[in-house]
């Protein structure tokens, strides 16, 4: 299963969960504090959500490795395509 999929299917499950307590078609009748803090889940999931993505993001970045070696043959790869183009007329 994908990373997609699973995001997607616990998703649905609290979005299932909420809409049956939110919307109470079951006749549960919820005391009022717990019908309070019920409606605005989703924008707190939203934010912790949102949190979470830019957590992962900054540790990625943080933890981020430099490939020293690829940059070099990079930068050798293009001194040889100059020095190409150069004998052939290109002026840079």
């Amino acid at each position: 299963m994908t990373k997609l999929a699973q995001w997607l299917c616990g998703l649905a499950l609290l979005g299932t969960a909420w809409a049956t307590l939110a919307l109470d078609p079951l006749g549960l009748h919820l005391p009022l504090p717990c019908q309070q803090v019920l409606w605005p889940f989703p924008v707190y999931l939203l934010v912790a959500f949102g949190c979470y993505s830019l957590a992962t993001i900054g540790y990625r970045l943080a933890t981020f490795n430099d490939c020293e070696a690829a940059a070099k043959e990079l930068q050798e790869q293009i001194r040889e395509a100059r020095a190409d183009l150069s004998r052939r007329g290109l002026k840079f």
